[in-house]
This record gives C-alpha cells, sequence and structure tokens, in this order.
C-alpha cells in the first residue's frame, strides 16, 4: 500500500467514523444547550464528531486535487520493521484494555508506561520513572479527586481505601498530589546522578 492509498483510506475511515459517533451521540442525548444546565450530554461527542468530519471532508478534497505530498506520494506506507512496531504498540493497548479489568486503571496504565517507555521506546530510567509514577497520580487526581469520576479499580479496589480515607478527611490532599510529584522527581534525579552512563 502507498502513501497516497493510506491517505485515502484514512480519510474515509475517519469519514465514517465522525457519522458514527454523530448518530451515536444523537441516540437519546442532548446535543444542543440545555436551558439552566448547560451542554447536553451528548453536546460535546456530537459536535467534536462534527469538527472531525469537516477535517476528514478537507483531507479527502485536498486528495482528490493532491495538494498535499502525501497525496502525491506513491512510496510504499509502512516498512517492515515500521509494521514491527505498530503491531507491537497494538498488542500492547490490547494489553492495557484486559489489564483494566483485571488490576484497574492505574496499575495496569503503569504496567503499560513501563513496557512502552523502556521497551519500545528505549528511554533513560528517569524519565520512565517519572512518567510512569506521575501518569497515574495525575490522572487519578484529576478524575479521583477534582472530577469525583471513579475509574475501574477491579482487584486494586481496597488497596485505594487508606488513599479516599485520606482524600475524603482532608482538605490538604493537593499536598500528598505535590508531594507525590516531588518524591518521583527526587526519584529521577537520584537515578540521573547514579546512573549517568546508563545505556538507552
Amino acid at each position: 500500500m502507498t502513501v497516497r492509498q493510506a491517505d485515502f483510506l484514512m480519510a474515509i475511515a475517519t469519514i465514517l467514523m465522525s457519522l458514527g459517533l454523530m448518530w451515536s451521540s444523537t441516540d437519546g442525548l442532548a446535543i444542543g444547550w440545555v436551558s439552566g444546565k448547560g451542554p447536553g450530554s451528548g453536546f460535546w461527542p456530537f459536535w467534536l464528531a462534527v469538527g472531525m468530519l469537516l477535517c476528514s471532508l478537507a483531507t479527502l478534497v485536498r486528495w482528490f486535487l493532491r495538494h498535499t505530498p502525501e497525496s502525491r506520494s506513491t512510496e510504499i506506507y509502512m516498512s517492515r520493521s515500521a509494521v514491527v512496531v505498530v503491531g507491537t504498540s497494538v498488542g500492547a493497548l490490547i494489553a492495557l484494555l484486559v489489564g483494566i479489568h483485571i488490576v484497574g486503571t492505574y496499575f495496569a496504565l503503569l504496567a503499560f508506561l513501563l513496557f512502552y517507555l523502556k521497551v519500545i521506546g528505549r528511554h533513560e530510567w528517569p524519565l520512565t520513572v517519572m512518567l510512569v509514577g506521575g501518569i497515574p497520580v495525575f490522572i487519578f487526581s484529576l478524575f479521583e479527586w477534582a472530577l469525583q469520576i471513579p475509574l475501574p479499580k477491579a482487584l486494586t479496589e481496597e488497596w485505594f481505601y487508606p488513599v479516599f480515607d485520606i482524600m475524603y478527611e482532608t482538605d490538604y490532599f493537593w499536598m500528598y498530589i505535590l508531594g507525590s510529584f516531588l518524591f518521583l522527581g527526587a526519584v529521577s534525579l537520584a537515578l540521573h546522578k547514579f546512573l549517568p552512563g546508563q545505556d538507552r
């Protein structure tokens, strides 16, 4: 498959996805502004899908007119090595989704980030530790604390009870969050100091 063919197929795929999202957003959901409440439950999915549809149509028009380098390219779209990387990434994402149902969002995400950053990305340990620890803490803080939207925890649900006790019984939970990031930063700096010549 050439780059030009891939460009066309992706435009068609995103057009179909956009239409599907628009249709599902109107299935019993309000896509407009609800008086006294704000945007309806289908507002953001619908209008974001409309934006994606317009961008996809623009891509298709530019493909037909051959305005972009991709729409004119006859080079092979993906090399064998790229297929391996993409295949591994897709496998890791599937494992992440399965892991969410077994060990919950945060531990599955931690394992996914560790694999992706260290095995696929071959990043150094300081950056890996900072991101593997920091991203789950940030997501937990955003959803569980700020938005109060619980994410699936599966078998690890009870492990979070002490954290919830602190979160709901104190007004200073943000200090624990800040402390977590400072701790991760300190660990990353220590790794950088004691492993200065580590292999990637």
